[in-house]
């Protein structure tokens, strides 16, 4: 544990992104006013058929853990940028990712020291949000705890083909805890959940330490990165006019229900943050808004109705935001589709200015001297692409 006094900024941003998922999001949520039982249409909605790519990031939070917590923020939405070139029989996944962090003296000694922060969720607003939230201290780092709770307490999708993954970094012997870390693995095969783990630290030292044998017994991959690597965001000439477009893009949204109006405020709060980091992060994760994974069904009536998720004929007018409630409901049909047009015109703006970014950075980075070292977002985007062939997904 004397490893762990001074290592803070690094381990989705922009997991993750950061996570990659159709489930409802599982954490409390207050009910939306209705006027009846919100229900699935006769058939199911299409992104329940949707291919999944499910995907639970467990970070070891105990005192030495800062910098892998730092680039899970920074790196976010630049992972959730490579989700959002999978494609299954030509079509797009749904990304779900859900966080829990473990080994953190301030959790509770009967669960392990481990928490979920997030279930699987689409709205991946939350999990940008629970990882600016978490915090270091101390720790008694459990993994096979760790793994054991993620496979028994999230809802893994049941259909074939889709791809389900844990992965889970720390610098802490592997073997450590009251549940083996073989018999949490093995629960995780018998629900086809890939389990990968990642060593804060030198590649030897992670093998030599369990976590190497971790992956090769769960069928994954085993990763070593540098999680004090400061994550370096270059600035481009289009990073103004995209976050300009990233504004217009929020206006686009239409809360309903009770969760609505606190999860628009998540949206532009999660802007904020990023923008705060650097003007370039806040560039991916308006690119990644742009793009088919970013979807908040779950208080967004543009993209609720759009996916099936609900009917305006269920909605109650205390749902609804108040300019529609006292639409009539022509014109509230019409104020959606003028949303949704809006919005498909801006994403496209912003998927043109990306490209441009895109170049203009890979062209900058060339200038620069290579890192042999890896972070979060290499090592996980390498390992979900190897594990989604797998499962038959490609890559754009």
């Amino acid at each position: 544990m004397q490893l762990k006094k001074r290592l803070i900024p690094m381990f989705i941003t922009s997991i993750l992104a950061s996570s990659v998922f159709a489930t409802e999001v599982q954490i409390a949520t207050k009910p939306i006013a209705t006027n009846t039982t919100l229900s699935a249409p006769p058939q199911q909605p299409l992104q329940q058929k949707a291919p999944r790519i499910q995907i639970a990031i467990l970070l070891d939070t105990s005192n030495s853990m800062d910098g892998l917590i730092d680039q899970a923020r920074n790196q976010l939405w630049q992972m959730v940028d490579e989700f959002s070139k999978a494609r299954k029989d030509g079509k797009p996944p749904v990304l779900e990712v859900a966080v829990f962090e473990y080994g953190n003296d301030n959790l509770s000694s009967k669960s392990g020291h481990i928490r979920q922060v997030t279930g699987l969720t689409r709205e991946l607003d939350r999990v940008s949000e629970a990882l600016f939230a978490l915090t270091t201290n101390g720790g008694s780092e459990y993994c096979g705890y760790a793994i054991q709770t993620a496979v028994q307490d999230l809802q893994w999708s049941n259909q074939q083909g889709d791809l389900r993954a844990i992965f889970i970094a720390g610098n802490e012997p592997f073997t450590q805890g009251p549940i083996a870390y073989t018999e949490a693995i093995k629960l995780a095969k018998e629900k086809d959940i890939n389990v990968s783990t990642i060593f804060a630290g030198q590649y030897q030292k992670g093998i030599s330490s369990g976590w190497q044998n971790g992956a090769v017994l769960a069928g994954g991959n085993y990763m070593s990165i540098d999680h004090n690597q400061q994550i370096a965001h270059i600035q481009a000439p289009q990073d103004q006019k995209i976050a300009e477009l990233n504004s217009k893009l929020n206006q686009t949204y239409i809360p309903y229900g009770a969760e609505g109006e606190a999860s628009a405020q998540r949206q532009i709060e999660q802007d904020r943050k990023s923008r705060e980091i650097s003007v370039g992060l806040l560039a991916k994760r308006a690119k990644s808004k742009a793009s088919t994974v970013y979807n908040n069904s779950q208080w967004d009536l543009v993209d609720a109705i759009d996916s099936g998720k609900v009917s305006m004929d269920d909605l109650d007018s205390e749902a609804l935001p108040a300019p529609m409630a006292a639409m009539s409901p022509k014109e509230q049909e019409t104020f959606i589709e003028e949303k949704k047009d809006e919005r498909k015109k801006i994403k496209a703006e912003i998927a043109e200015l990306a490209k441009e970014r895109d170049k203009y950075v890979a062209a900058e980075k060339q200038k620069q001297t290579k890192s042999e070292t890896k972070t979060m977002s290499d090592v996980l985007t390498d390992s979900i692409r190897v594990q989604s062939g797998e499962k038959a997904f490609s890559f754009q």
